[in-house]
Order: structure tokens, then C-alpha cells, then sequence
């Protein structure tokens, strides 16, 4: 399980976890928010001395209801974390979390990123495959059922399926090996476009997903499958945040995209040591 970044192999044998920073006004968790130049120095600075390996920087909210912006101030906002990260953590691969293709192509060649992670699964931008393809980058590829018309991130419908994750990532997958792409991470998509129990029937199967033999990349953190069951508001969700992180690695993911690195630093220490194989007597 290794990934190509600008040349050199990056190795995802042992689960990695990807610090998120998000330069926006209305992420849905609030202190993920960082607009500032030096609030978005501090956050990085957090995540390079918690024990985050990769950063996850995010200048568009894709929580349902948020508001839309033009690219321009989306790009606006990459130009300033990057900048910061360029300064503070030159050594950490960055992904960065876009579905437009014209974005996704300024962050690699203009800001220096290294991956891009798309939660619309290429169904927001058509030009969004060929483009990451031809920048020769990681693609993130999200299990997400978009209308090219509306939200990134629709509200699930009652009574509906979302569509099967195997011909999903089947037909998605050829897609881009058909365009000669070589780094391809799967997203499950927790918390896009499903309700809370397709979100828990998901993570009861995903290590069903390994069949592709690709890395894996959990999204979980805080999210509302966790604190609507609970009662509680995502800056109660840490406790169950870790539950499932560690049921998500029981389960094969790779990458943890998470809100709080620390815990989930002791999480995989914690869970590596139940796989760890004992030293004979």
C-alpha cells in the first residue's frame, strides 16, 4: 500500500492520519473553521505536533445548506493555507478537497499540493477525471450519489439505496484507469448523500471494499451519524468519533481524516498493539 506524491513513495502499510483544515466561515463543525492567517498557522502547527502525516485543506464547505462560492474565492483561500503550510509544514503531503477540476489544477501546478480529494466521485465537474489523469496526482475517489445541478453534498432521501459501492467504484475505477490514472484512494463516503443507517450498514461491510486492493480513506470525524443517534452536537462527538475510528481500522482504512490527530494518534497506537504479533517465549 504505497502512493506516488511528486515522486517519492508514500507508504500507507500502517494507517496514516490526515489533519483537516478547513479555511472556511461554515464547516459544520465549528472549530475546524479557520480563516485567519494566524489561526490557520496555529491548526497546522496542532496537527505537525499531535503526529498528523498529511493535511486535508478544504476552502469550500460541502456540509448540506452551505453556502456556495465561485471559484475565485475558493481558490483565494487555497492560495492562503497553502502558503502557510508551505511555511509551517513543507514536509507533509497535502490533499486538496475540491470537486472542481479548474481548482484541482491551480492547487497541484500553481500551489504545490499533492492529492486531490473529491467528494462528489468526479459527478460535479466532468472535466474532473481527465484533469487529475493528466496532473498524474492521488485521487480520492468518494462513494457519493450527485446531481451536477445541486448540492455537493445532498440530503439523502428516505427509503432510497444509495448506489452500490462495488459497481459504483467498479465503473468509476475503469474510468480513470481508462485515462491512464495510477493512484487511486476510496473514500466510503460516510455522511454523503445517505442516512444514519446506510452510513452504519456501510461500516458494517467495509472491509468488503478491500476486493480493490486500493487504499482505503475514512471520513468520519464528528460527523451526524454519530452525534444525531447520541443526542449530542459535534463538539460532543469525540468519544464516539474514536469508537468508530477504531472499528474503521478494524476494517481495513488506511487514512483517518480526522478533526481531533491527537486522539487519533493514541487510537491507532492503542489499536496496533492488538495486532501486533507476540515475540515467541
Amino acid at each position: 500500500m504505497t502512493i506516488n506524491v511528486r515522486g517519492k513513495l508514500f507508504d500507507l502499510s500502517q494507517p496514516q492520519v490526515m489533519g483537516i483544515l478547513n479555511v472556511t466561515p461554515d464547516s459544520f463543525y465549528a472549530d475546524s473553521r479557520k480563516q485567519t492567517g494566524a489561526d490557520i498557522r496555529q491548526r497546522v502547527e496542532e496537527i505537525v505536533s499531535e503526529g498528523g502525516t498529511m493535511i486535508d485543506l478544504g476552502a469550500y464547505s460541502t456540509r448540506p445548506g452551505a453556502s456556495d462560492i465561485p471559484p475565485q474565492e475558493e481558490m483565494r483561500r487555497l492560495a492562503l493555507g497553502m502558503s502557510i503550510i508551505h511555511q509551517a509544514a513543507p514536509h507533509l503531503p497535502v490533499s486538496i478537497d475540491t470537486f472542481r477540476a479548474d481548482v484541482a489544477r491551480m492547487a497541484i501546478e500553481e500551489l504545490g499540493a499533492d492529492i486531490i480529494n473529491d467528494i462528489s466521485g468526479g459527478g460535479l465537474d466532468p472535466q474532473m477525471f481527465r484533469t487529475v489523469s493528466q496532473l498524474g496526482v492521488p485521487y480520492i475517489l468518494t462513494h457519493n450519489h450527485v446531481d451536477p445541478s445541486r448540492s455537493p453534498n445532498p440530503s439523502p432521501t428516505a427509503g432510497k439505496e444509495p448506489e452500490n459501492p462495488f459497481r459504483y467504484f467498479s465503473a468509476k475505477i475503469q474510468s480513470l484507469r481508462d485515462l491512464g490514472q495510477k493512484d487511486i484512494i476510496l473514500d466510503p463516503g460516510y455522511g454523503f448523500a445517505k442516512t444514519i443507517e446506510q452510513n452504519y450498514a456501510l461500516l458494517r461491510h467495509q472491509e468488503d471494499l478491500r476486493i480493490f486492493n486500493l487504499p482505503l480513506l475514512v471520513g468520519i470525524s464528528r460527523k451526524s451519524m454519530i452525534y444525531r443517534p447520541l443526542g449530542i452536537t459535534p463538539q460532543d462527538a469525540l468519544l464516539g468519533t474514536t469508537v468508530l475510528h477504531t472499528i474503521a481500522l478494524m476494517k481495513g482504512a488506511n487514512i483517518l481524516r480526522v478533526h481531533d490527530v491527537k486522539a487519533c494518534i493514541e487510537t491507532i497506537k492503542l489499536f496496533s498493539l492488538t495486532i501486533k504479533t507476540p515475540e515467541p517465549c
